[in-house]
């Protein structure tokens, strides 16, 4: 059996699986938004990821009659989407390891948290 993200499946084959023609994932693939890997024979091949997201790929262009330039944008927030979850989880394992007597400042690339030192009761008295 082979993973999710091993590429296995030629061009041919997720053409049948898929019902389009290979010269649309030819096209998909010049546009940015599936990235198959490649042999050293320069054959390109699909992993089941790379056909889930064909899948919705297609169902956003057939079932909602999105563009590729809406589905690329779709896709990209998709992913930063992805990528602020599992941000905010990592954030919250750290927050149960930061006394509640200290602040921290987290800095990523375009923004900043801080989490501050609530005062004490005796402090607002």
């Amino acid at each position: 059996m082979y993973s999710y993200e091993e590429p296995v499946y030629m061009i041919s084959v997720v053409s049948k699986i898929l019902n389009i023609h290979p010269q649309t994932l030819r096209q998909y693939e010049r546009e940015g938004l599936i990235k198959p890997s490649r042999t050293k024979g320069r054959m390109r091949l699909y992993s089941q990821k790379d056909i889930d997201r064909l899948k919705l790929i297609l169902s956003l262009i057939r079932d909602l009659g999105v563009n590729l330039a809406g589905v690329e944008i779709i896709l990209q927030l998709k992913e930063e989407i992805e990528r602020l979850q599992k941000e905010v989880e990592t954030l919250r394992k750290q927050q149960g390891q930061i006394p509640r007597n200290r602040s921290i400042v987290i800095r990523k690339n375009d923004y900043q948290i801080i989490l501050v030192e609530q005062p004490s009761k005796k402090e607002n008295s």
